[in-house]
C-alpha cells in the first residue's frame, strides 16, 4: 500500500521525469530551427532549473525505498506505472493527455519563475 503523501511524491517525480525527458528530446531537434540559438538557450536554462528538483525528488523517493520500475503502454489514452515500494508493487494508471497537460503546466511554471527571477535583478 502506498500512502497518499508518497503517491503525491511519486506523481511529482513522474512529472519532473517527463519534463526532463521531453526537454532533452526536443533539445536535439532545435538545431533545425532558424532561431535555434534562442530556443536552445531557453531549454538549457529550463533543464538547469528542473534537473536539481528532479534529482532531489528521486533521492527522497529512494530514501523512502520507493522506485518507479516501468511504464506499461495500455492504449492510446492510458499508461500504467509500476511503482516498487516496501512490501509490494503498486500499479498506478495515468491518462496520457492529463500527464502531458500537467507537464506543460509544470514547464510554464518554471518559465514564470525564471522570468520573475531575472526581472527582479
Amino acid at each position: 500500500m502506498i500512502k497518499p503523501d508518497e503517491r503525491r511524491n511519486v506523481h511529482e517525480y513522474i512529472l519532473l521525469d517527463m519534463a526532463v525527458k521531453s526537454l532533452q528530446n526536443d533539445y536535439d531537434k532545435l538545431g533545425n530551427l532558424k532561431m535555434s540559438k534562442v530556443y536552445i538557450e531557453i531549454v538549457d536554462v529550463l533543464l538547469k532549473v528542473i534537473r536539481p528538483d528532479y534529482y532531489n525528488k528521486k533521492r527522497m523517493l529512494a530514501k523512502q525505498k520507493i522506485e518507479v520500475v516501468k511504464w506499461i503502454h495500455i492504449d492510446q489514452y492510458f499508461s500504467d506505472v509500476v511503482v516498487k515500494n516496501p512490501g509490494e508493487d503498486v500499479v498506478l494508471r495515468y491518462a496520457k493527455q492529463a500527464l502531458k497537460t500537467q507537464v506543460e503546466n509544470l514547464i510554464f511554471q518554471y518559465l514564470k519563475e525564471i522570468s520573475d527571477s531575472t526581472n527582479t535583478i
